[in-house]
């Protein structure tokens, strides 16, 4: 009986644990990286200006932005940290 109850018991935690342990990491995994909204968000807070496109890769999100006077900005967010890595302009 004793084995029987602690078999139960057994079952009981290794059930739980795999629930548990699976939301655990699909949150961490979310929390990680930042989407590309937050990605350009960053950026408009930086580079003042008309986001055109987000583009990503498997590291960083490259945001392009338009100026008021015309020039056109990439600039590149890491996507774990959030933080501004490298921008460049052009002249349109």
């Amino acid at each position: 009986m004793i084995v029987h109850i602690r078999g139960k018991l057994i079952f009981l935690l290794m059930t739980l644990a795999l629930c548990f342990g699976g939301q655990v990491s699909a949150q961490e995994t979310s929390k990680d990286n930042i989407d590309k909204a937050q990605a350009a968000n960053r950026v408009l807070q930086k580079v003042n200006g008309r986001v055109l496109r987000v583009n990503q890769s498997k590291n960083t999100y490259k945001v392009k932005v338009l100026q008021k006077n015309g020039r056109v900005v990439t600039v590149d967010v890491d996507k774990r940290s959030g933080k501004i890595t490298k921008q460049r302009s052009r002249d349109k």
